[in-house]
């Protein structure tokens, strides 16, 4: 083979030996992704938007209000949030929240249905007050309960005189007083005293002149000493003072004769059984209820 032939075949078989070579297409990369496919982390206190992300979920992951991150963000349109965007999800010092206070912040809360005022102690009634119907009516109450007051009556138009109990009517006449004790008057009933003074001996008994239920017996009113009341009708009470003992209980049913108490001088300067009777609340002279001697 001559030199020119020797040429184009060398030629040829160099343009056939490079069309053979397979070729590899060069490699692509996404700039927009990190090579080692791991996002860096975020910042504390923020986060980094991320496709599909919504303002409000972000703040319910982070336990936030949105009106919060809104205004750390100075964003104008909470809808209007883009990917890749770093948004703040935490508070800057010193900025105030507009969520609840959290248990230990120091604010102080104090209960709205309470004044704080310790309410007043009371102690057991153990001073003595003048007999009358509204000290008897509080005396009935157990201990601790308050006494009512009752407001005075405001002025009315003038009533029809009210008709005062005779004591000879059919309720009175059923009670047939008896006297309560052996003795000697040496008190009558007046303007100055309610009821009369009967002279005894230490000891000597005290009956009950009427049928009754016991409204009182105890030392609580003030001259009386150990004073015994009972109550006959709706309208009647007899009251016996100054005694020794006392031998009933209120609330107990006594007879009419019934021992109730022993004569004595609790309360008085000499032994003696002072008797009452009441009707309609105000003291009668017993002489109109006793029977003669």
């Amino acid at each position: 083979m001559n030199k020119p032939h020797l040429a184009i075949f060398l030629l040829v078989s160099a343009v056939l030996a490079g069309c053979a070579t397979p070729r590899r297409p060069a490699p692509v990369v996404d700039m927009a992704t990190p090579v080692s496919g791991v996002r860096a982390p975020d910042a504390p206190g923020f986060y980094t938007v991320r496709k599909g992300d919504m303002l409000n979920r972000i703040a319910q992951e982070f336990g936030q209000n949105t009106r919060d991150i809104v205004m750390w963000n100075n964003l104008t349109n909470p809808n209007d949030i883009q990917v890749d965007q770093v948004l703040r999800v935490l508070p800057p010092a010193g900025t105030a929240q507009t969520g609840s206070v959290a248990a230990g912040s120091g604010v102080d809360v104090r209960p709205l249905n309470g004044t704080g005022a310790t309410p007043a102690k009371t102690g057991p009634r153990g001073d003595k007050r003048p007999y009358s119907e509204a000290t008897l009516a509080e005396m009935q109450k157990p201990d601790g309960t308050p006494a009512v007051v009752t407001p005075p009556p405001r002025a009315e138009a003038p009533k029809a005189v009210e008709k005062k109990a005779d004591p000879s009517s059919p309720e009175e006449e059923n009670v047939g007083f008896i006297w309560p004790t052996e003795g000697k008057v040496v008190g009558s009933f007046d303007a100055g005293k309610k009821g009369i003074d009967i002279a005894g001996k230490s000891g000597q008994a005290v009956i009950a002149s009427g049928a009754g239920k016991v409204m009182y017996a105890g030392s609580g009113i003030r001259g009386y000493g150990n004073l015994v009341i009972v109550k006959h009708t709706s309208n009647l009470l007899s009251a016996y003072a100054h005694n020794k003992s006392i031998l009933v209980k209120e609330g107990q049913t006594v007879t009419r004769g019934e021992k109730i108490a022993e004569m004595g001088n609790s309360d008085s300067d000499s032994v003696k059984l002072h008797f009452e009777i009441r009707q309609q609340g105000k003291p009668v002279d017993p002489a109109k209820f006793l029977p003669g001697r």
